[in-house]
């Protein structure tokens, strides 16, 4: 299947901009927002801008310093552009900007252990007054923060187990990955780990967390097993179905009641979920993947986006930013 059989519209335009990484590029309503060794830079269509430095603090963790590229910096966005994060992955820190006020709003720090193995949880949920940002405070620890005040929503005790003893209530024992929500920010699934180690990615109840059940980030709904595998690409196709990718291809999951609902093999790369359908980023150009069909129904040959916002999935390299943008 081509482009027009997509019915997809391309733009390119000169944008010596250059992200510091692959993850270094958001969406933002209308534009986009990378993250440079200067700062903050806006990109519209047809301009771009400095909107500020940021800095995190040196990370403590020497187990990093083995691993290549890590830790490396990685940007979030909220949905309605006002704030913007930047996170240490595979690291400890991460801080989150008002934009529009130009302030900080929170410091975060998940502490060092084991954080080399997962990317920063942190995930924007919300928009205007009712904006929020989870994050990890703790390397086994989510809390929820108001905006812009940055006051914390979810305040709770959460005992640490005794040597020998059975785990307490609401401890749960594992490693936070990355997060993310689902379209209507109902769930949240975080991609993490438990000793020995098991990838085990779950899904949280958000509503019910910041509707007034205490402890619901700390009994989620286990969605699988997955051995030594985690910090793999994930997409929401739908409010229920969320897929997981592996070496293997792709399972989907139903996120509401934790059953394997499908799986197929192919696709390997960045992934986003759109119209039902999946996109990946794979090595040779984004692939548009049919998840009820298990089978790619459209390839754009060279074409390797790292951002993507309703649709529209943006590629800034060699001096070019590239758009495509389908009608699906």
């Amino acid at each position: 299947m081509t482009t027009e059989d997509l019915g997809s519209t391309w733009s390119s335009r000169a944008c010596p901009v250059r992200p510091l990484n692959d993850g270094c590029l958001a969406p933002m309503p209308g534009h986009w927002l990378a993250l440079t060794e200067e700062g903050f830079v806006r990109i519209t269509d047809d301009d771009q801008w400095l909107v500020g430095p940021v800095e995190l603090p040196e990370e403590t963790c020497e187990d990093i310093r083995d691993i290549p590229d890590r830790p490396r910096r990685g940007l979030h966005t909220s949905r309605d552009g006002r704030f913007a994060a930047v996170v240490s992955d595979y690291g400890q820190f991460a801080t989150v900007v008002d934009l529009d006020e130009w302030v900080t709003v929170l410091d975060l720090d998940r502490d060092w252990n084991d954080n080399e193995l997962t990317r920063y949880p942190l995930a924007f949920v919300g928009e205007g007054e009712t904006a929020k940002v989870v994050a990890a405070t703790d390397c086994d620890r989510l809390d929820v923060f108001a905006l812009p005040g940055g006051e914390l929503l979810t305040d709770r005790e959460i005992p640490f187990p005794e040597r020998g003893q059975p785990y307490p209530e609401h401890y749960l024992g594992y490693f936070l990955g990355a997060l993310h929500p689902s379209p209507s920010e109902r769930l949240l699934v975080t991609d993490g780990w438990v000793w020995h180690p098991v990838g085990i990615p779950l899904a949280i109840d958000l509503a019910a967390w910041l509707g007034g059940d205490r402890y619901a980030a700390e009994h989620p709904r286990h969605l699988a097993d997955r051995d030594d595998t985690w910090d793999t690409p994930i997409a929401w196709v739908d409010e229920n179905t969320v897929a997981l990718q592996d070496a293997n291809g792709v399972e989907l999951w139903d996120a509401g009641t934790g059953r394997r609902t499908g799986m197929f093999a192919g696709p390997t790369g960045r992934m986003w979920g759109h119209g039902s359908l999946l996109y990946v980023a794979a090595e040779a150009g984004l692939e548009v993947w049919d998840p009820a069909e298990g089978a790619r129904i459209g390839f754009l040959e060279g074409f390797t986006p790292t951002a993507h916002r309703d649709g529209t999935f943006a590629e800034l390299r060699n001096d070019q930013l590239r758009t495509w943008t389908t009608a699906r």
